[in-house]
């Protein structure tokens, strides 16, 4: 399911002020006056790294029910839990506690009552009442209840990236103690219950999805994409493993996505987030598959150069987008602020909300409208520090009054749009353009998990450790580096 259509529910809800935004203010929707904004505080890049990821830990410690684990989709507006924003809650964990943030015990039984919830959430075939079947989760889940939240997906991808999150817990909570023990006994429970095979239902390739109303999602997870952490699951499993023949389906889309963007050939996915997400959890630097073998450099390579070629359209800037240079660039999946046309510097220009924006290959499949992610340029830190750590500087200088607050930095803004059009979220906000109300359980994830991997790796040293990611990376066909 694209990720257009996982927001495509949720587009109608009512704009809100997020918490904590700087006193600032601008032309709002009633066209009203506001005094001139001021700058944000001045501070370090470094620094800001480190605030941004104090902050944006507290996103998920703080949003994510303390029982359950239910993290939501989105805040601060009322939204169903998003599995796959709690594979990254999980995943935030260890890192609060590495830094103090949390303390140890409190952490783990908090994470024991996590995996508890989803050991125990009832699983069925049936269309209501569940949380689940043959051990996937439903992409969205009620708050209050648990279950499947409206007619949402049984979902293999978000329901690896939940696994992602739950595997890190089990490698980090190695201790003797009650809590720690259980962790590592009901992490192993949970994603060992996915039958992988059952997903097979196409063919070799992993079926994207099911519904009980509907059976069995007719496209499979086939070629370049945030798939890959999939895959690695699904051939590690111990219990129901899918064949190396999946990874062959995998990657036989490779061709299509290969080519030259801005003058950088990689393999392409015109939305930083596919680049980002695999390596979150799997460091794959230095270890390679037969195609990329093939090709002479490794993914973590192939995701530089997406950075690359990113940066470089921004400095291009071909549709003439305010803002957009060296240091201020990131297309992702993201919020925006508003579905349709309109006339930009005389031209006709499509607007979105939710939408994949990114470079891609083929002219069709591109999106841009000039709204840009912080997480897309701070997910990609491990791959170009030297590119991302000025952009970063530089968007919280020109921008940080207003896209920077209690939980880092919203999802999107936009510097060109001043539209005084109904909007589906967020505020405009004078010169500034556009900003977000929103954080993202989906973005907010790769921003205090990459800052660590760039830091300390210790996400990626955890699951180095763990044998179904090893597994499932020597099933396909992985060799080299710290696999040796």
């Amino acid at each position: 399911m694209s990720p257009i259509d996982r927001r495509r529910f949720l587009q109608g809800a009512t704009a809100a002020a997020a918490a904590g935004l700087a006193a600032c203010a601008g032309r709002g929707s009633g066209g009203s006056a506001a005094p001139a904004i001021l700058p944000p505080p001045p501070i370090t890049p470094d620094a800001l790294l480190s605030d941004t990821q104090r902050r944006t830990f507290n996103y998920f410690w703080q949003t994510t029910e303390a029982a359950r684990g239910l993290a939501p989709d989105l805040t601060p507006e009322a939204a169903p839990a998003s599995i796959a924003a709690m594979g990254f809650a999980f995943t935030a964990v260890p890192i609060g506690v590495e830094h103090g943030w949390v303390a140890r015990a409190d952490a783990a039984r908090r994470v024991r009552g996590w995996l508890e919830f989803l050991r125990d959430a009832p699983q069925g075939p049936d269309a209501t009442g569940m949380a689940g079947y043959k051990g996937f989760f439903y992409h969205f889940l009620g708050a209050s209840s648990g279950t499947r939240h409206g007619n949402s997906e049984l979902s293999t991808i978000d329901t690896a990236l939940l696994f992602m999150g739950v595997r890190c817990c089990g490698q980090y909570f190695n201790g003797a103690d009650l809590n720690e023990t259980a962790i590592r006994t009901i992490s192993d429970l949970v994603c060992e219950r996915a039958d992988w095979n059952w997903m097979q239902a196409n063919g070799p390739g992993v079926c994207m999805g099911w519904r009980p109303e509907t059976g069995f999602l007719s496209a499979d997870w086939v070629g370049y994409n945030e798939a890959m952490l999939m895959y690695l699951l699904a051939l590690g499993s111990a219990s129901h493993p899918v064949g190396p023949d999946s990874w062959a389906v995998w990657t036989s889309g490779y061709a299509k996505s290969w080519g030259t963007i801005q003058g950088v050939e990689h393999l392409t996915f015109g939305a930083l987030f596919a680049h980002q997400f695999t390596q979150v959890w799997v460091n794959l630097q230095g270890i390679n598959d037969a195609y990329m073998s093939a090709r002479g450099f490794d993914y973590f390579e192939n995701s530089r150069r997406a950075v690359l070629s990113q940066r470089a359209y921004a400095v291009a800037n071909p549709l003439g987008w305010e803002g957009y240079g060296a240091d201020i660039w990131g297309l992702s999946a993201c919020d925006g602020p508003y579905d349709g046309v309109l006339s930009y510097r005389g031209v006709p220009a499509q607007f979105h909300t939710y939408a994949a924006r990114g470079v891609y290959l083929l002219a069709r499949d591109q999106i841009d409208d000039g709204t840009l992610s912080v997480s897309a340029t701070l997910g990609c830190l491990p791959f170009a520090p030297e590119l991302v750590v000025p952009a970063v500087a530089a968007m919280y200088q020109r921008y940080g009054a207003v896209i920077y607050g209690d939980y880092g930095f919203l999802d999107s803004y936009n510097p060109s749009f001043t539209y005084e059009v109904p909007l589906v979220s967020g505020r405009r906000v004078g010169a500034l353009g556009w900003v977000d109300s929103r954080y993202y359980g989906l973005t907010q994830g790769p921003i205090v998990a990459m800052i660590e991997n760039y830091r300390s790796g210790l996400i990626w040293r955890l699951m180095q450790n763990d044998l179904v990611i090893r597994r499932g990376l020597q099933r396909a066909g992985f060799t080299g580096g710290w696999l040796g």
